[in-house]
This record gives structure tokens, sequence and C-alpha cells, in this order.
């Protein structure tokens, strides 16, 4: 009897030691530090808004290791940045937000530039993209909501 219960702990830790170690395996893929699989949507117009700067814009910030993806449309001479950060990079915030804005202000100086890491940005920003993209918006319009994220990124800071 003692035999068998020594067999079933035997099994026992060396089941919990291989759940252990599988566990802990981390590939480099999982932990979003390669930056190489993620797709940027480019924004392609050819009415209302150029977005050139804006999609140049992605291509620059998403290569960061902290941010995860990247939202931003322009206007005239503005450029509306919301980005979205690592889990465990939330803690760094407007640290990161900080950086990508001097990076865009040092490549882009002609343009007013704005950044966000708030997700209801990143939600109306991607909202004006898709809008963009459709190209069956008028620019009046496209104009109205852009001030209009453009307004709640500034009572946000």
């Amino acid at each position: 009897m003692k035999d068998k219960i020594n067999q079933f702990i035997m099994f026992l830790l060396l089941l919990a030691v291989i759940g252990l170690g599988s566990g802990c395996n981390r590939n480099q893929n999982q932990s979003g530090e390669d930056h190489e699989d993620l797709s940027i949507s480019q924004v392609h117009t050819s009415k209302p808004i150029n977005q050139s700067v804006a999609n140049q814009a992605k291509k620059k910030v998403i290569t960061e290791e902290d941010i995860s993806d990247v939202k931003a449309v322009n206007a005239d001479k503005e450029l509306l940045i919301a980005i979205k950060v690592e889990n465990f990079e939330r803690f760094r915030l407007k640290k990161i937000e900080k950086n990508v804005k001097s990076d865009l202000e040092k490549e882009y100086p002609d343009h007013k530039i704005l950044v966000s890491t708030d997700s209801k940005m990143y939600l109306e920003l991607d909202q004006l993209e898709q809008k963009i993209q459709k190209d069956n918006t008028k620019r009046k319009e496209l104009e109205k909501d852009f001030n209009k994220i453009k307004s709640l990124m500034k009572e946000q800071t």
C-alpha cells in the first residue's frame, strides 16, 4: 500500500514539475517584443484629407517596443495619435506618451501633435480612420469629427 502511495506522490510531483516548466516557457512572439508581425492599417484616400503624415508617423511609433498598436489622423498641420501599450507598460503611460510626442515633434516640427494613451481616444481615431478610408464622407464632416477628437484630447491633458 505504501509503495502505491509513493508512486502516486512521485507521479503528482513529476506532473507538477512538467506543468510548471511548460508554463514558464515564454516565446518571443508571445511576449510582444517582436513587432515584425504587427500590421498597421494604412489609410489611403484621394479626396478629403491626405493621410501620408499620419501613415509615416504610425510606422515610426509602432517600432517602439512598449507600443502594441497605433491609430493616427492628420488634418492641415495637426496630427492626432492614439497608442495602445503592452499590459505591463501601463504603469509608465505618461512617460511613453511624452517620449512618443517628443520623437514626433522632432520628425514633424511644422505640425501640432497630440498624443493619447486613452483607449477612448484610440477607438475614436479608429472610427475616424475608417470613415476616411471609406472615402464617401464630406470634408466638413471629417473636420468636425477631427476637431471633436482634438478637443477631447486637450481636455484629457
